[in-house]
């Protein structure tokens, strides 16, 4: 009898133990599980917290905050009116948008101290003339300048200035062929107003421009108008064209219509100014950023690249306080990327005398801009 208390009663102490431990072992579950769903909320709140939601592209990095100490190390022009949607804060900029800044007031700078090369002036400097004047087109509502840089996307950039002017309600409604009639688009140039408003304009809008790298610029140039010709502008084959070939085409048995190297010849004649003369309005298709915009003498406030346009296009938008008006056309994928293999292919049959003429002629556009000499010109 003895025995079989002591075994009920070590059976009671057995199960009491097992159940207290297990009691034990549910408060500890309970007790990770809250430490877990503790972590994972704490977690959350500091990704809401450092990301920017409202950033340009899919994209989400965390903001770069050592920027601001780079944007204040560079020296502003004291002429700029730099807006405060500049500061690279969490609700402004994102991933690449947060660089922008800096990216753009670098490209300033640099503009800056290849005008003061005084080695280079003969190549960056222009007097602001009436034919510089023609190119920059006013938005007087929103105040904004800009200058027209042919075969860079300016077809698009008038689009935007021509709905902020009023004449469309939105981009989609403009006719193709009213963008470029000056008559009915809506876009008054800057060389329609007196002395005193266009000097009032300059001190005080907002002026930008877009650049692409020059030679492959120029090859654009050559296409759409010797080549494909897509507008039906007639004068380009059966006029300027001729002009070049007469003057510039070496082998004279040769029948085919304009060949790139021709257009090199003329392009890198020291002496092709009396073919421009004769040409008109219609070299603004070519000639170089120096003459079509003058930015060594007009105080721009942004130089967008076509190259970067993805990230300039919406940073320019914003800087000019007009990114709740009007977006810039969507860009089709890799329209903007610089195409080394074609720009080679085109030159490969061009001599090298004839480049470096070439690139002696566009070499302010190239330094001014920041864009490497051709590999193929160092050869």
């Amino acid at each position: 009898m003895c025995q079989s208390f002591l075994f009920q009663t070590g059976s009671k102490n057995f199960i009491w133990l097992m159940s207290d431990n297990m009691h034990h072992q549910w408060l500890l579950l309970a007790a990770c599980f809250w430490v877990i769903f503790m972590f994972m909320v704490a977690s959350k709140f500091i990704t809401l917290t450092f990301k920017d939601p409202d950033g340009y592209g899919a994209k989400q990095e965390p903001l770069i905050l050592t920027a601001v100490t780079k944007v204040e190390e560079v020296h502003v022009p004291e002429e700029k009116h730099w807006p405060e949607e500049f500061q690279p804060t969490g609700k402004a900029f994102s991933g690449n948008l947060i660089r922008q800044p800096l990216v753009h007031m670098e490209r300033l700078e640099l503009l800056r101290n290849v005008c003061r090369d005084a080695a280079l002036r003969n190549l960056s400097h222009t007097a602001v003339s009436k034919f510089v004047l023609d190119r920059i087109f006013v938005c007087d509502k929103h105040k904004i300048l800009f200058c027209q840089t042919p075969k860079v996307g300016n077809t698009q950039w008038k689009k935007v200035l021509i709905v902020l002017n009023g004449a469309f309600s939105s981009i989609e409604e403009i006719p193709e062929n009213i963008v470029h009639d000056h008559e009915k688009n809506g876009l008054p140039r800057l060389s329609s107003f007196s002395d005193s408003e266009i000097k009032k304009r300059l001190n005080l809008y907002f002026k930008f421009f877009i650049v692409r790298d020059p030679f492959e610029r120029l090859i654009s140039a050559f296409k759409d108008k010797f080549v494909h010709n897509p507008r039906f502008e007639p004068w380009y084959r059966h006029e300027i064209a001729p002009g070049i070939i007469r003057k510039y085409r070496k082998n004279r048995t040769e029948t085919k219509g304009l060949q790139f190297e021709d257009f090199v010849r003329y392009l890198g004649d020291p002496n092709h100014r009396w073919l421009d003369v004769q040409f008109g309005d219609h070299i603004i298709h070519w000639v170089t950023y120096v003459e079509l915009c003058a930015p060594c003498e007009i105080t721009y406030s942004v130089i967008g690249h076509h190259e970067t346009l993805e990230d300039d296009a919406p940073y320019i938008l914003k800087a000019a306080g007009i990114d709740h008006l009007v977006s810039y056309p969507t860009i089709p994928p890799g329209i903007t990327v610089y195409n080394k293999t074609k720009v080679e292919r085109y030159f490969s049959g061009v001599s090298k005398r004839d480049i470096r003429r070439l690139y002696a002629r566009f070499e302010g556009d190239f330094k001014l801009f920041g864009y490497r000499e051709p590999d193929f010109l160092l050869n």
